[in-house]
């Protein structure tokens, strides 16, 4: 969860068209609503990160995709444009949701794949939806608990297959509604927050009295919603309810190149990324999964559970940021070399340059932070 702000500062958190000024060049995250990129937009993002970035696209902690070292940001934004990939600059911010990744495929009470594209439409028609902080976040929980765990601002949560929930610091907006009346739900329980913020980033950000004021607004009540799951790591061949295949992959860091980025679109089907900087290729024959297996492994792709890339992640350290007390991602690499790892899954870890322990996953996890003489371990 974000720091509130103790005055109302300006959000600084990256777009398309905003972009941060890093150690590195310039920065900007490209928003993907659900997590899902489709093959011809995922190939024209690769190809604008080696024209215009430092050849390499990165998955955020939450389920968003980035790229570094932008020479030409109007260059870059154009690209991104064309590839649909883009709302328009006042926009551009606001799709931030998070949808549970299988659904629709394995698992969940309903399948909420096109929710998440009608919330991402009708949040980008709204005047007032401009206004809100680049970090404020949508989820849409298939009823497993996998997108709850993340904590999102607003919420909408299956109940079964064609009706849902919204969810609001713990507490439900009215009671169960059709699916298609989602997005609306949702993008007002947006906007009451938004007449409230008066600078807060997020709802946790609020003052006790204007969250209470918030859940007066919006009428919530007390009701059974799922717990909170962290589910295990979807990395791996896995059936689909349909008899197809998902395979699901990690690459070191959430980091993929432009070549793996061109590679895994060359499959032409459409790639969810997670929070959990997992890729997910699905709707595969079981013949095509192997094939794509033997293709993309050789070329970095992890689909081993328990290699140690699945459970330990890091903040982009230096030279990148200028922050940072150590090269961690140099550092990390160093450390996996070194281990003598048995059969077991290590424990999860998140190294960071610095004590604002940026990217830091939802999950539990032990904390690596670079000091002035080494490294620090914590439990988070």
């Amino acid at each position: 969860m974000s720091s509130a702000p103790s005055s109302p500062v300006p959000d600084r958190c990256p777009g398309v068209f905003r972009t941060h000024t890093a150690a590195d060049g310039e920065l900007a995250r490209i928003r993907v609503p659900g997590g899902v990129i489709d093959a011809a937009a995922l190939e024209a993002l690769a190809l604008a990160a080696d024209e215009y970035g430092d050849g390499a696209i990165e998955i955020t902690v939450r389920g968003n995709l980035q790229v570094r070292g932008i020479s030409d940001v109007a260059g870059f934004g154009a690209a991104v444009t064309a590839a649909g990939l883009a709302g328009d600059a006042d926009h551009d911010r606001v799709r931030n949701i998070a949808t549970s990744p299988l659904t629709g495929r394995i698992g969940g009470l309903a399948d909420l794949r096109p929710v998440a594209d009608e919330l991402g439409a009708h949040l980008t028609a709204q005047s007032w939806s401009s206004g809100l902080s680049g970090r404020f976040w949508f989820g849409l929980d298939d009823g497993r608990g996998d997108v709850l765990a993340h904590r999102t601002d607003v919420t909408g949560v299956a109940v079964d297959a064609d009706s849902a929930v919204v969810v609001v610091d713990g507490r439900a907006v009215g009671g169960p509604m059709p699916l298609a009346d989602l997005p609306a739900t949702m993008a007002h329980a947006a906007s009451t927050f938004h007449d409230l913020a008066d600078g807060a980033w997020r709802i946790g950000d609020l003052p006790a009295a204007r969250l209470a004021e918030l859940h007066e607004r919006l009428e919530t009540v007390d009701r059974r919603i799922p717990d909170a799951v962290h589910p295990d790591p979807r990395v791996g061949w896995f059936e689909q309810s349909d008899g197809r295949v998902v395979l699901g992959a990690v690459v070191p860091f959430g980091r993929l190149t432009a070549e793996q980025a061109r590679y895994a679109a060359a499959v032409g089907r459409p790639v969810t990324v997670t929070a959990e900087r997992e890729i997910l290729i699905g709707d595969l024959d079981e013949a095509v999964a192997e094939t794509v297996v033997r293709v993309l492994a050789p070329l970095g792709f992890v689909f081993d559970a328990r290699s140690p890339w699945v459970s330990l992640t890091a903040c982009t350290g230096s030279p990148g940021c200028v922050r940072s007390l150590a090269d961690v991602r140099h550092d990390l690499r160093r450390h996996v070399a070194a281990r003598h790892l048995d059969d077991d899954t290590p424990s999860a870890e998140h190294w960071v340059g610095c004590a604002r322990g940026c990217g830091s996953p939802a999950r539990p996890h032990v904390r690596v932070e670079a000091s002035g003489d080494g490294y620090r371990r914590g439990a988070r």
